[in-house]
């Protein structure tokens, strides 16, 4: 059979085709995954425990961006939210919302080569949609179901792709090159998506959006004061990031991400506390 490309009834099919959502999200998924092995990686010899922020001008325009709408939307939105929904509505919203994200977790879970982990996101994905009112509740964790924690971010750390560059994401705010394509992947790989049948589409994001409101309002005061007291809140907001993620990574091999926490009086043995005489205010990095 010969096809020629400029029949219309070729171009017909063609557009039925790519217009698949089922499709568009496998080349989205391939082509992420192709961009992760391209992550910029810091010049051989940087120190473990420094971020390497080579697009920080950017990334601070962006930040002043994020800063804007939560200052003038997310942030009155949220505190809001939760000073008019009752607080035992705003744990079911993030429970529905973590519970909608298990299915994603198990795929990474397999990912990563740990099926059992996997089978747990399973199970509790199961017994929290059921026995949990639809996902409202999390009845899994009275029944002492290991906790699952993962994204497609820690799926490339365990292919060993890189760190890469911090990012700061529109909307979203700190990352890194690896985990932003996480960010992006795990949006298409949730077998939900797959479903025949929806309730709704993106569910999954307007419920996320529901549980970052909840969290910011409740942590309102925490999170305002990285982001409006604070002497640089890029700097301070990107080294919270770093060391946290890290910090998450570190499960299997803890050496590699330490740095961040190294104590900067040990070489000297001095302590700002025992020693009365050692400035409180000097930066011990700056030698």
């Amino acid at each position: 059979m010969i096809v020629r490309v400029n029949d219309p009834e070729w171009f017909g099919v063609a557009k039925t085709v790519l217009s698949r959502p089922r499709l568009k999200h496998l080349i989205v998924l391939s082509l992420m995954t192709v961009l992760s092995a391209c992550a910029t990686q810091p010049p051989e010899g940087t120190p473990t425990n420094e971020v390497f922020d080579p697009y920080e001008r950017n990334n601070r325009g962006i930040h002043k961006f994020n800063l804007g709408v939560d200052r003038f939307l997310f942030r009155p939105a949220s505190k809001g939210y939760v000073k008019i929904v009752p607080d035992p509505m705003v744990t079911s919203f993030s429970n529905f919302a973590e519970n909608l994200s298990l299915p994603s977790q198990a795929v990474d879970y397999l990912l990563q080569g740990n099926p059992k982990q996997s089978g747990n996101a399973l199970l509790r994905f199961v017994i929290n949609m059921t026995v949990g009112g639809a996902g409202l509740s999390s009845p899994a964790d009275e029944l002492d179901l290991p906790p699952v924690d993962t994204d497609f971010g820690e799926t490339l750390h365990v292919w060993g792709v890189g760190e890469g560059a911090y990012v700061e994401l529109p909307l979203y705010g700190p990352s890194t090159q690896r985990d932003a394509i996480g960010v992006v992947v795990n949006l298409f790989t949730n077998p939900i998506d797959f479903a025949p049948t929806r309730p709704a589409d993106n569910l999954g994001v307007y419920a996320e959006i529901v549980r970052r409101m909840g969290d910011r309002g409740r942590f309102s005061d925490t999170v305002d004061s990285i982001l409006y007291e604070s002497a640089d809140s890029y700097a301070q907001a990107r080294t919270i990031y770093i060391q946290n993620r890290r910090f998450e990574l570190a499960r299997d091999d803890e050496e590699a991400y330490l740095g961040l926490y190294d104590d900067p009086y040990a070489e000297t043995g001095t302590d700002p506390v025992r020693d009365p005489y050692l400035d409180p205010y000097e930066d011990p990095y700056a030698e």
